[in-house]
């Protein structure tokens, strides 16, 4: 039994900004497993990627991380380009892709929590928490894999088709979302009703990232943390790692507790690119710094 698992597909993220262009690993499952695993919650993923990009798997391995993988022909690979100095100003490009996981991929994967991670729609689909709901445990998703479609090779958005979103949210009981993924869902560009519409569709918890921070609604209430990393170096991964973070601090605190934790970690990791790579003891730091609890 793990504390937690984590289930999305690899990216291979090719990420252009004024910077410069670099490669970088990235994926839903990738963000959340290295911060659990720092956090030393008993972590697992589910994956699916290349074989020419198997060295992602060996160094969760080796974080101590169990990697739960399927070979594919081709990884998911990314483009992302920004265009201005506003990071969260950007255009996705999808150069490939590595398929819809299954239910097999998860059937001998027992955790206390389950967060499912994709990139897109078609990665993840009912099939998938219809097995997930079955071992009876929490399940938290990113409403990205479900608004955002690949046209012409570009990553758009696009209305998330009711019934399917009532049968998957069903399921869900942590839901995050980004401003603008809310706003589409709801038609209101204020967050606070945002959240609590979201909830209104069937998730207990909902955890809303935008620039300056994290808005948490749980049970009525709500939580606010901001970001603040000394550098913004690496925006890609932000939500990721946000939810990630949360619903692994979740199992050990409140709602408050685990919004000011997940701003915090997500800070620090926002200060390079890649996965979080910072120790718990620097997280403990920012909160004393920078939060009031």
């Amino acid at each position: 039994m793990y504390d937690i698992a984590f289930v999305g597909n690899y990216t291979k993220d090719t990420i252009v900004s004024a910077a410069g262009t670099r490669v970088v690993d990235g994926g839903a499952f990738n963000y959340g497993a290295h911060a659990a695993v720092q956090m030393g919650l008993r972590t697992a993923a589910v994956t699916r990627l290349a074989g020419e990009d198997w060295h992602v798997v060996d160094r969760l391995a080796h974080l101590g991380v169990d990697v739960f993988a399927e070979q594919t022909p081709h990884s998911t690979c990314l483009r992302l380009e920004y265009p201005t100095a506003n990071v969260d100003e950007r255009v996705i490009y999808v150069t490939s892709a590595a398929g819809t996981l299954t239910p097999q991929q998860v059937a001998g994967v027992s955790a206390r929590v389950f967060v499912v991670g994709a990139s897109f729609r078609g990665e993840a689909g009912l099939d998938l928490f219809e097995a997930l709901a079955a071992k009876r445990v929490p399940i938290a998703a990113d409403v990205q894999g479900f608004v955002r479609v690949v046209r012409d090779d570009k990553l758009v958005y696009e209305p998330w088709p009711p019934e399917e979103r009532q049968a998957i949210l069903g399921h869900v009981s942590t839901l995050k979302s980004d401003a603008v993924e809310a706003e589409m869902l709801t038609g209101t560009a204020d967050i606070y009703r945002a959240a609590r519409m979201l909830s209104d569709l069937g998730p207990t918890e909902i955890v809303l990232t935008h620039r300056g921070g994290l808005l948490v609604y749980a049970g009525g209430q709500f939580h606010e943390a901001g970001f603040f990393p000394a550098q913004l170096v690496g925006r890609s991964g932000r939500g990721d790692t946000c939810l990630g973070s949360y619903v692994a601090r979740r199992l050990t605190a409140p709602p408050g507790e685990a919004a000011v934790w997940a701003a915090a970690l997500t800070s620090l990791k926002m200060e390079a690119e890649g996965p979080f790579q910072r120790t718990t003891g620097e997280v403990e730091d920012l909160i004393r710094q920078k939060y009031s609890v």
